[in-house]
């Protein structure tokens, strides 16, 4: 079998976990002003991108991938575990929670899922997006890096397809949108992949303010 059709699986938008249900706080920022326009929404993308998720939640989720890929259920268990004490806001927690929810059901109905990873799965209790994604790719053979890129490019497609329904961005101006952050997708990965456990952490506050702003936002699009 391509190996290409596991990885376009798993990043696929049609995998039904939800995903585009969620802004991120995204909504929120352009309610607020603080994305306003093409170069706006750049400026907070790439710094979502090297600032936040480069520097914490990309080496975490990679590392979930390689215990899993390694057999090593304890280790990936307490990752699941600061995965979920990581989330700063209820919306976030909520987001990741439902979305491992539904991908381990789906995974669950599967058979290319082994019995290990069903009873990590199980002893998980409530799986959070990390730990399902890692099983996810276990099953399917995919390499941690290379989920770790599909994840990546999932968060950027969707960030994308908030910004196109949120403000007058056409999609020719996601496109080009698309061309200016890849750079900075790649040197994400690149920083995942070489940062050392005690070296992960980032302090998103922007990122926190605008997901509870978004818990309380009157109207909006996109589930808080």
């Amino acid at each position: 079998m391509h190996p290409a059709w596991a990885l376009l699986r798993l990043a696929s938008p049609q995998l039904p976990i939800g995903g585009y249900s969620y802004s991120q706080g995204l909504e929120m920022a352009v309610e607020n002003g603080q994305v306003h326009g093409p170069d706006s929404a750049r400026r907070w993308l790439e710094d979502q991108l090297l600032l936040n998720l480069a520097r914490f939640e990309a080496p975490l989720l990679l590392a979930h991938c390689e215990a899993a890929v390694e057999d090593d259920w304890p280790r990936l268990l307490q990752l699941a575990a600061e995965h979920r004490a990581s989330r700063e806001t209820r919306e976030l927690q909520l987001e990741s929670r439902q979305m491992g929810y539904s991908l381990g059901q789906l995974l669950d109905g599967l058979p290319e899922l082994d019995q290990p990873a069903r009873d990590c799965l199980a002893a998980a209790g409530e799986p959070g997006l990390a730990l399902a994604w890692a099983l996810a790719a276990r099953a399917w053979r995919i390499p941690p890096t290379e989920a770790l890129a599909a994840w990546l490019w999932g968060w950027l497609e969707n960030q994308l397809a908030v910004l196109m329904k949120t403000l007058p961005l056409g999609q020719q101006a996601a496109q080009r949108l698309t061309s200016a952050l890849l750079p900075s997708l790649d040197e994400a990965a690149r920083i995942a992949a070489e940062r050392a456990p005690e070296d992960w952490g980032s302090l998103a506050f922007g990122l926190a303010l605008a997901s509870m702003g978004h818990e309380r936002q009157y109207s909006r699009l996109f589930r808080s």
